[in-house]
């Protein structure tokens, strides 16, 4: 199937629903049956069947079928949010007992399931740098059932050899799973290269407009049903039809977005890596990117994140600099139509000191989520803020839009 016929037409059965061409939102909890024969088939195949909306829906299977295709899946689950997603897909391959090797920054609540949650039932885990398939390699164990990649991580972007590191999994037993949330589909595929399972924050990319919170998960469908009859049903952390039919509609403009963030995003990040008032950027393609080669070879293009640090900024300038910003909306998460700033410092008490702590993003970090504005519009407005969070004075006169 072609992208576009994935986006626009694929999974739709419009002959079901009189022609019409928006998918339509199956708003009902439960389904009825003409008989006790259907309706005991309907429950012996709830993966697929409608049953009960907790299990499969209509609506939501429309998006399962478009997900599964544009990752070159068997199949798809979808969730509430990525972070389901993830906790799903670890419960399911782990029990007491079993080892973890996670990449040493992931998503914060990637780090929770494992270090707070999972440790209390007796299931250990590693933190590893995973740019560095031979770190992966000394973390395994004879226990370890399950190894978290994410390529990029989301905030300093390292990029990890998924073909690599499923080369030393699946011989082993070993399974992977890969937050594709910061590549999207189109610019990622990473069962292509061996790993089991994807998964999305649809939040972000899929979704494209900041109004729903989903996740999705990709694979073979033997590993699908696991999820499915275990964490997904018994902990119920499903999307409901609506939020399907927004991320459906999302979908019709992915193509389109995802190429207008790769347009624009390698311009703001070579004005930031020229401005004398930056120390670093971190962008997973930038020319200097120690990991380009990698990256050239396993991503088709860029995603809409970068992030950088100023030079001698205390916590007060790098509020100034986010304050004085008037085309970036303060906020977290990524991948809408808007930009987004995104400063650590938020998370830390005001005054309090940046200090590194091993394993973590740096502290002075201030992420962008490039959206869809005209690329010199957002430089001019980087611009402005650049030169307030130097000069106290000019940030309390205020900036004009």
């Amino acid at each position: 199937m072609d992208l576009d016929w994935i986006l626009n037409h694929h999974g739709e059965e419009r002959q079901r629903y009189f022609g019409a061409v928006a998918p339509p939102v199956l708003q009902s909890s439960i389904f009825t049956f003409p008989d006790v024969a259907a309706m005991r088939a309907a429950a012996a195949h709830e993966f697929d069947a409608p049953f009960y909306t907790r299990g499969s829906n209509p609506t939501v299977h429309m998006l399962r079928q478009k997900l599964a295709a544009l990752e070159g899946a068997e199949d798809c689950l979808v969730f509430a949010s990525g972070a389901a997603a993830i906790a799903a897909a670890v419960i399911a391959c782990v029990a007491a007992g079993d080892h973890v090797v996670c990449v040493q920054k992931p998503y914060s609540w990637t780090r929770a399931l494992l270090a707070d949650l999972l440790a209390r039932f007796g299931v250990a885990y590693s933190f590893v740098d995973a740019s560095d398939s031979a770190e992966v390699a000394a973390a395994l164990t004879p226990q370890t059932r399950l190894i978290v990649l994410e390529s990029p991580n989301s905030l300093t972007f390292e990029v990890q050899d998924l073909a690599a590191i499923a080369a030393l999994a699946r011989p082993r037993g070993i399974l992977t799973l890969c937050d594709n949330s910061h590549a999207s589909p189109l610019n990622q595929s990473p069962l292509a290269l061996g790993i089991d399972l994807v998964a999305h924050s649809a939040t972000k990319y899929l979704n494209g407009h900041s109004d729903v919170v989903a996740g999705a998960l990709c694979g073979s469908r033997a590993l699908l049903e696991r999820v499915f009859h275990g964490p997904f049903m018994t902990l119920g952390a499903i999307p409901g039809p609506h939020d399907a039919a927004l991320i459906l509609r999302g979908l019709r403009t992915l193509k389109l977005r995802m190429q207008r963030v790769a347009e624009t995003t390698p311009r703001i990040a070579a004005f930031l890596a020229a401005h004398p008032r930056v120390a670093r950027v971190w962008f997973a393609h930038a020319p200097d990117h120690p990991q380009r080669a990698l990256v050239a070879r396993q991503m088709r293009a860029s995603s809409g994140l970068v992030s950088f640090a100023l030079k001698d900024a205390d916590g007060a300038a790098i509020a100034r600099f986010c304050d004085a910003l008037q085309r970036f909306l303060l906020a977290v998460s990524w991948g809408g139509y808007e930009s987004l700033v995104c400063p650590l410092v938020a998370f830390l008490p005001a005054g309090a000191p940046l200090l590194q702590q091993p394993g973590r993003a740096p502290p002075q970090l201030i992420r962008l989520s490039i959206g869809l504005e005209d690329a010199e519009v957002l430089i001019a407005d980087l611009e402005q803020a650049l030169d307030r969070a130097c000069d106290p004075a000019a940030a309390r006169a205020g900036a004009a839009p």
